[in-house]
């Protein structure tokens, strides 16, 4: 009886886990394979194992990723996928996973950062942080070099499907320690991203505005200023290792006209003949993306500024020595801007 317990043991100990892991299926780890998930990320790899309820696969990028059957909404073997090098396959996971999927070149679309992929945006002007704290929620802190002003940035996820996803952002900020903090700003807007994070549209919609408190009465007194702003974007991918990128924005803000009597010392503001001033501000920002890794990549553009003020009059000379004034001209000037991107 001793003799056979310990054979038994002995089976047990050898036996069960290769039964264990025969429960496991063995895919042909000498192939790649794409694996698209529900939220429109793609993973290109050799898969090591599939015990029903994750599939680990193998990249060449990140290593190895474990990723649950209910987020996976296609795995599969194609010709093009066999034909694929390593450097091809890698350069396919930037585009297609990470934090810089959810962004354009400066406005954001719906798509959601995953807990832990935090990174940051460097450009011309200054630095930005981004913490995903959860899976739907993430803030960023947005400033300059001189570090004012400073800014507060969050965006939630709301939906994220397939092909379908909405968001909502804030921003809030002040001037820092330029004008004591008497400046302030805020930016509320929802967003609408249509297709996946290797190829999409976005669509914004929301209301900023800006409070001045640094003037006094004496001068030009406090002012408050809103404004609707509609905002669009774009990827999609070019090549093996870059993207083009599309950024929009529309601003359009009225407010009321008045001048300042300082005679008047009842009513020192009065409305002029023209009530209202409209500024109108398009910013058009084509660019390019080029991804070197996982973690990192630079952006180049050159925005296009479209700018009309209605309060600011040019005199005009006629031939005959008259003069007229002109209002709401369109002024126009190019931004050429830079930026990296590097995950953390």
């Amino acid at each position: 009886m001793k003799i056979l317990s310990k054979t038994l043991i002995l089976l047990s100990v050898f036996i069960l886990p290769i039964l264990f892991t025969a429960q496991e299926s063995t895919t042909d780890t000498n192939k790649l394979y794409l694996i698209k998930k529900t939220d429109g990320g793609e993973f290109i790899g050799e898969i090591i194992s599939d015990d029903g309820r994750e599939v680990l696969i193998m990249t060449k990028s990140i290593g190895k990723v474990y990723i649950r059957k209910d987020n996976i909404a296609l795995i599969t073997q194609t010709n093009e996928t066999k034909k694929l090098s390593n450097d091809e396959a890698e350069i396919a996971e930037f585009r297609t996973e990470g934090p810089f999927t959810t962004r354009y070149y400066f406005t954001n679309n719906a798509l959601p950062i995953k807990k832990g992929e935090n990174y940051a945006f460097i450009n011309l002007f200054g630095p930005e942080v981004h913490f995903a704290v959860t899976d739907n929620l993430n803030f960023g802190l947005i400033s300059s070099w001189i570090g004012s002003p400073i800014t507060l940035v969050s965006k939630l996820s709301i939906i994220s499907e397939k092909k379908v996803h909405l968001s909502v952002g804030n921003i809030i900020g002040s001037s820092g320690y330029l004008s004591q903090g008497r400046v302030l700003v805020g930016l509320h807007w929802g967003t609408l991203t249509i297709g996946d994070r290797m190829r999409n549209v976005s669509f914004s919609a929301g209301y900023g505005y800006f409070s001045d408190k640094s003037y006094t009465i004496t001068n030009f007194g406090d002012s408050f200023h809103d404004a609707l702003f509609l905002g669009f974007g774009g990827i999609s991918p070019v090549g093996k290792k870059a993207s083009f990128i599309l950024d929009g924005m529309f601003i359009s803000n009225t407010r009321d006209n008045r001048s300042y009597d300082p005679q008047n010392t009842n009513n020192p503001w009065r409305n002029t003949t023209d009530p209202t001033i409209t500024n109108t501000t398009l910013i058009l920002m084509p660019g390019m993306r080029f991804y070197s890794s996982y973690d990192k990549a630079f952006q180049i553009s050159l925005a296009g500024v479209f700018f009309t003020n209605k309060r600011f009059n040019r005199q005009i000379y006629n031939s005959d020595g008259s003069s007229t004034y002109k209002s709401g001209e369109v002024t126009s000037f190019p931004v050429p801007t830079i930026s990296w991107l590097r995950k953390f």
